[in-house]
């Protein structure tokens, strides 16, 4: 049962909101280079966040933080003329990834069940397990854009950010298979 005001989204919602903005960078990017495609992102990600109020009538943590990251960064790119501040946004979204779920760790607070917890049932070693993998790889995915915006070009950045982080994130999270099938739960005590 839905709660009240709240609506269905359509199927396509969420890989246009999460996806699009970055297929629009990368599009405009190849056209006419990197002002232009961080301008194009900054439109596009608000379009997205749009498109998640209206059709869900609130805005989800997750895109609203990459979107003031990508706001801020973003602006201050095209307001300085600086690319160094676009190239830097990766790294401080994997970064405050990092620092979230390893603070949280820490704290004995599991962000990720928090997050996820409706979609995998794990048992508490395996959410914290997951948590602790996925905090390193995000950790060890901000120190590999610092590597890579400050030691090539531009043209492989951007290939980097568009093709690269995401085939990484892919492939950490596909060898996270045999940990949630080792930790997996039967009870439903693994909801947040």
């Amino acid at each position: 049962m839905q709660a009240p005001g709240s609506r269905t989204a359509p199927r396509w919602l969420k890989p246009a909101t999460e996806y699009g903005p970055l297929a629009v960078f990368l599009a405009v990017y190849a056209g006419a280079g990197l002002m232009p495609a961080t301008a194009a992102l900054l439109a596009a990600t608000a379009v997205g966040l749009g498109l998640s109020l209206f059709f869900l009538r609130r805005l989800p943590l997750m895109p609203l933080v990459t979107a003031a990251v990508v706001g801020v960064f973003g602006g201050l790119t095209l307001w300085l003329q600086d690319e160094t501040f676009i190239k830097m946004k990766p790294t401080i979204i994997n970064a405050l990834f990092a620092v979230l779920l390893l603070g949280g760790l820490a704290a004995r607070r599991n962000l990720l069940r928090m997050v996820l917890g409706t979609a995998l049932a794990l048992t508490e070693t395996g959410w914290r397990q997951l948590t602790l993998r996925c905090g390193l790889f995000f950790a060890a995915m901000a120190v590999l854009n610092e590597v890579v915006w400050r030691t090539q070009s531009t043209d492989v950045w951007v290939a980097f950010k568009v093709f690269g982080l995401i085939g990484l994130t892919f492939v950490c999270f596909l060898a996270q298979a045999p940990l949630i099938a080792r930790h997996r739960s039967e009870s439903s005590d693994s909801a947040p």
